[in-house]
């Protein structure tokens, strides 16, 4: 019997870990992946508290590194469901079953696809979610960008490292991003932007990408552009199938919370980017995390 479960293992949960393992508490952080979630998948982290600028993965590791001291277990699962018992919950995974006065919902976000031909059969051919992950296998290419937002630029400028040329395409004639990024990009002579279009297709032979054809949403004319690579960051989908059956989400599958990280279910929290809320960065993710790992011990403290 744990104290508590914390499912996810990104820096909203390796924080609940910390401030949990400091309150005495049980606790097992249950993961699927390597510690650090999407931060492993950041280039360069620019906004967080103490630092200038510092890689995700880099982070991931500096926060994960306390944790073995203060005693808190480490296991890998893929959680098949979570179920509510009262005062003890169960967290089944593939393999093992596991009972908890308490679970930390932190399973985070999933990049969302843009669904249109070609994108499945050239993943891993051409397709990609994650500049820092596949950055260097386009040296020399033109590279396009599919989105507006902060991740969307910030990976943009990162792969200018390595394409000849990135090209950002966004379906508004603006970007979304904060506007310190908006204007390194601007000011960068690798990228060029194509607005107010979207991605219809996905172009390539047997091998590999060699192209997407574009749609503009003002004139309707459709236009192909050769591409060695196409990254795409068009928003984020919860991680929520393992806990959908609890009635604790929206209608888009974000768990709601109050501002204790509690969800209507007694003993069952949520943190992190699978919450609903406005803002998903780093910062607020380790907020919500400090906040349910003391939430965690004050609900065991009153049972």
């Amino acid at each position: 019997m744990y104290d508590t479960i914390i499912l996810g293992a990104g820096p909203a949960g390796m924080t609940a870990a910390l401030y949990a393992a400091r309150s005495d508490l049980k606790v097992l952080l249950l993961e699927q992946g390597a510690p650090g979630g999407q931060m492993n998948n950041t280039a360069e982290i620019e906004n967080y508290p103490g630092y200038e600028t510092i890689m995700g993965p880099d982070l991931s590791m500096k926060m994960y590194e306390p944790l073995e001291g203060l005693g808190v277990e480490n296991a890998y699962g893929i959680v098949q469901r979570v179920e509510d018992h009262g005062d003890v919950k169960k967290v089944i995974t593939e393999d093992e079953e596991f009972e908890t006065k308490t679970v930390i919902i932190a399973t985070g976000a999933n990049h969302r696809h843009l669904g249109v031909p070609g994108e499945e059969e050239y993943g891993a051919r051409g397709v990609s979610y994650c500049a820092v992950c596949d950055g260097a296998f386009f040296r020399n290419k033109d590279i396009m960008v599919v989105g507006g937002g902060d991740s969307a630029i910030e990976e943009a400028i990162f792969l200018t490292r390595f394409g000849s040329s990135v090209t950002i395409v966004h379906r508004r004639d603006e970007l979304r991003a904060q506007k310190i990024i908006q204007d390194r990009a601007f000011a960068n002579e690798k990228i060029s932007f194509i607005w107010d279009s979207v991605v219809e297709e996905i172009l390539g032979d047997e091998q590999k990408i060699t192209g997407v054809k574009l749609k503009n949403l003002k004139t309707d004319e459709v236009s192909e552009k050769e591409v060695g690579g196409l990254f795409i960051y068009v928003g984020l989908d919860p991680m929520t199938e393992t806990v959908k059956d609890l009635g604790i989400t929206d209608e888009a599958g974000w768990v709601i919370t109050d501002e204790k990280m509690r969800t209507t279910i007694p003993g069952i929290f949520a943190i992190g980017d699978v919450r609903a809320k406005d803002l998903r960065q780093v910062t607020t993710a380790v907020g919500d995390g400090a906040v349910a790992g003391q939430q965690a011990y004050q609900f065991i403290s009153e049972l």
